[in-house]
């Protein structure tokens, strides 16, 4: 398990420690992630979005304790001890139900909430800035008073104690959806007041001592990324805010929206003090990335029951555009965009049959003919082993996604 209390004390005193946070309910990117945590014995931060997972089933059709077993198994698959890896809760809050009345959703954001802890998630995200049916314009002394009900509810269902992020991100989920000139980094006295908010709220509620658990506040250090474009760190921007943090007590910055950030830039985060990344497309992406590599491998080799993945997945993308139509614009790009943009829409299909009975194919295409080191090579990252007998698809997959991981570990220290 994550020694949160160490990470931040060490991060606070210069070291470049973080700590990645992997944000992905896809089973085969989750497996390859763990499966790169097999050389060593570091802990492994695995998140879950009020969206993706919550009592209703959110998207992923999984309930909390469904997530854990779901990723205990993956573990145990994957020949990694579950017990190193740390569950979290993004953005548990009324955010699902947020076309509710106020009373109604943050009912079921308790319920919510309740589920995850018991369920054994230890690190909480409470965010409740969003505003429900009634609210008209919510005040950010009100967010900090419905995070404090929320986390009456965690400390009340916990059988250990818990560590808290508060505050929200200004990326949107999943990625921009228009282009974008400019980023503003927020400013020190906006951090400070979410701190203070969050402090009074949670005094009032009689809960200081699960304040003092609280590890880690979300800003914009001045990271997105878009379909096309991607918001590199920029420390000079980001200094003032930076520094800041040392003079809130015990607690870092939780970064989120980092995909496609370069190493320096991961690592220059870290650095300075937003010690807690939190990524999540970008793996996604290199899965992606790596299964229309295969296709590519298959279309070279010519074969007389080909899979026509792309064109399979692509036809079911437009038989149900609501995972990716605010995403792509309707030009001449949008076949490109559909398929290779940052944001990486296509993960929402994984689990439609056809996809998958197209990917069955492809796989069962790849194992049935063998296949040149070179023209491996050529669509495979440069995989050039002609001693490895691990299956193709595995093996494209753990180099994708396992170069995402090594660049976050990386970055990490």
């Amino acid at each position: 398990m994550i020694d949160f209390a160490a990470l931040v004390a060490a991060n606070r005193a210069g070291q470049s420690i973080g700590q990645p946070s992997y944000c992905t309910a896809h089973p085969q990117t989750l497996t390859a992630i763990l499966t790169a945590y097999r050389d060593s014995a570091d802990p492994i931060l695995i998140e879950a979005t009020c969206n993706q997972v919550n009592q209703d089933g959110g998207y992923t059709g999984m309930t909390p304790a469904n997530f854990r077993r779901f990723v205990e198994d993956l573990a145990h698959r994957a020949g990694v001890d579950p017990a190193r890896i740390t569950l979290g809760g993004d953005h548990l809050g009324p955010n699902p139900w947020k076309s509710r009345p106020a009373a109604e959703a943050m009912d079921k954001a308790k319920t919510m909430v309740a589920d995850y802890v018991r369920a054994g998630f230890t690190k909480i995200h409470l965010d409740a800035s969003m505003a429900c049916a009634d609210d008209g314009t919510l005040s950010e002394a009100t967010m900090a008073a419905r995070a404090a009900e929320l986390c009456a509810v965690a400390e009340a269902n916990a059988s250990g104690p818990l560590h808290y992020i508060i505050g929200t991100e200004v990326p949107v989920p999943g990625g921009e959806t228009e282009t974008l000139s400019a980023l503003a980094v927020t400013k020190p006295d906006a951090a400070r007041a979410t701190v203070d908010l969050h402090r009074a709220a949670f005094a009032k509620a009689g809960l200081n001592a699960a304040f003092d658990r609280v590890i880690g506040v979300v800003v914009q250090p001045g990271v997105d990324f878009g379909n096309d474009q991607v918001f590199r760190f920029d420390l000079p921007a980001a200094s003032v805010l930076s520094k800041s943090i040392l003079d809130l007590p015990n607690i870092v910055f939780e970064a989120h929206s980092t995909d496609y950030q370069p190493s320096d830039a991961l690592a220059g985060l870290v650095a300075n003090h937003f010690a807690i990344l939190k990524v999540g497309p970008e793996l996604t992406f290199a899965y992606r990335q790596a299964i229309i590599a295969l296709a590519a491998l298959e279309t070279a080799l010519d074969l007389p029951k080909p899979s026509n993945f792309v064109q399979t997945i692509t036809d079911e993308m437009h038989r149900d555009p609501k995972h990716w139509r605010a995403y792509v614009a309707p030009d001449d790009r949008e076949s490109r965009m559909l398929l290779y943009g940052l944001s990486d829409r296509v993960r929402y299909y994984w689990p439609n049959p056809a996809i998958q009975s197209a990917l069955q194919r492809l796989t069962e295409n790849l194992a049935a003919v063998r296949h040149e080191p070179g023209l491996v090579a050529q669509y495979g990252f440069n995989l050039v082993d002609t001693d490895d007998t691990t299956d193709l698809p595995t093996r494209f997959m753990q180099q994708a996604v396992g170069a995402v991981v090594t660049k976050y570990r990386s970055a990490c220290g």
